[in-house]
């Protein structure tokens, strides 16, 4: 039964957990525990269990890490708060009069949405772009009273959508190394790129979709404690020439470290030392700004340890895949209740896990013989499975994307993670995803 199954009741214990402000790591293991009693296990077992999985999270969590430190240091240039500081100038002298308030915010979500597609495909730094930018406009987007659940929202859209649609970066990590492989892997051995990307259009609609959803329901003003925010600021005015160049040099010289090389610990790394070199960041001063933007990502690195530990007991109970097959033997031969069942399973197991990246493996093997057997097109079978994969993301405790936004929004304390970050993510992302996979399903 569906509402027994360790993996069900595990995930929804995180979810609940969480909801009532029991810290994401907390509830990640006690939720785990109570998975893994669900399903019989020791708790010798769950325990060993869980400590092996941990070691999965935590190349991740060191590449935050050192993201944040990267991150850190670029603050530390003055660039983001010289240019936050430019904008407040700019809106208050700009944006008197209903029009021109609403002409200043489309251009600030607009220039949101490109930084969220650049941080995937052009510079992928993924999450690590937020604690760098956002913190020092907070100011600005406290001047014109923009709700930061629609700044939350909006980012979230550009990172999900544009790993899931364009195949660079971590788009090409995702389309090319993650799905397509799994496909090929699991039965659909004579589809190309070009498919996935075709399949992915419908769950992509409908992440637009929440996206115009969400800048209705927030468009009316909120206004925060100035004063927290400006406890914040750093109080800087000008910018020296150098060290503007000398921080673009080290975000391209990043940029093409990590795609040469694949790996982002060694772009952050090479990003630190010529801004040490420059004299941007002193060597004096180094220290301190490491540790700095190393705290700064913290809290995610120990999330995704942690979400690494539980992923691995939920496989290990084996009712994950007793889930999924359960779902097999129970839809019959409607293939609309099929489709919808398939995705909302795989939203159940990426709200868990907390990564589609990390989903798209475990359902892949199931469902791709499933919708065989059902008789769904090759395109439908991968529609199913992009929009089972990207549901969750948006609006898991434990998803990174959803960590990063709260990094950067809170860092004045006026933004919650579980009520302002997930809650409205999963609300306006997750439903017309589901529906629209549900619906290219059908069509293609």
């Amino acid at each position: 039964m569906i509402l027994t199954n360790s993996a069900v009741v595990a995930v929804f214990t995180v979810i609940g957990l969480s909801i009532a402000k029991v810290n994401v790591i907390i509830a990640l293991i006690v939720s785990t525990l109570v998975g893994g009693f669900v399903s019989g296990m020791s708790l010798k077992d769950i325990l060993a269990t869980f400590s092996t999985g941990l070691s999965g999270g935590t190349e991740i969590a060191l590449n935050y890490a050192i993201l944040g430190a990267f991150a850190a240091a670029v603050a530390y240039s003055g660039i983001p708060t010289w240019v936050s500081h430019k904008l407040v100038k700019f809106i208050t002298q700009k944006s008197q009069g209903t029009s021109r308030r609403t002409a200043s915010k489309s251009i600030i979500l607009l220039l949101l949405i490109l930084m969220g597609i650049m941080s995937q495909n052009v510079l992928p730094i993924h999450i690590a772009f937020i604690p760098i930018l956002i913190p020092p406009l907070l100011s600005v987007f406290a001047e014109l009273a923009m709700d930061r659940r629609l700044l939350s929202n909006v980012m979230t859209f550009a990172m999900i959508t544009t790993y899931a649609t364009i195949p660079y970066g971590f788009g090409s990590i995702f389309l090319e190394n993650v799905v397509l492989k799994n496909l090929v892997e699991n039965g659909l051995s004579s589809i190309t790129l070009r498919d996935v990307l075709l399949g992915s259009i419908f769950p992509a609609f409908g992440m637009l979709v929440g996206l115009v959803t969400s800048c209705y329901a927030y468009r009316k003003s909120r206004t925060y404690d100035w004063q927290k925010i400006q406890s914040i600021e750093m109080k800087m005015e000008n910018c020296p020439l150098k060290n503007i160049m000398i921080t673009i040099a080290a975000i391209i010289c990043v940029f093409i470290v990590q795609i040469r090389w694949d790996n982002m610990m060694l772009g952050a790394i090479t990003g630190l030392f010529i801004l040490n070199i420059g004299g941007v960041v002193s060597w004096r001063n180094s220290d301190q700004v490491v540790v700095q933007g190393i705290r700064m990502m913290a809290t995610i690195s120990f999330v995704m340890i942690a979400a690494a530990g539980f992923s691995t007991v939920l496989r290990a109970t084996g009712d994950i895949q007793e889930l999924v097959t359960g779902l097999a033997t129970s839809i019959g031969s409607n293939k609309m209740i099929a489709a919808l069942g398939m995705i909302t399973v795989g939203l159940i197991i990426t709200m868990g896990i907390g990564s589609s990246f990390s989903t798209v493996p475990i359902i892949a093997s199931v469902y791709v013989p499933l919708c065989q057997a059902l008789g769904f097109s090759t395109l439908a079978t991968i529609c199913i499975v992009m929009a089972a994969a990207i549901t969750g993301d948006a609006g898991s405790p434990a998803s990174d994307t959803m960590l990063g936004m709260t990094a950067g929004l809170n860092v004045d304390g006026q933004h919650d993670h579980i009520w302002d970050t997930t809650i409205p993510a999963f609300t306006h992302f997750n439903i017309p995803v589901i529906i629209f996979g549900a619906l290219g399903a059908m069509v293609l």
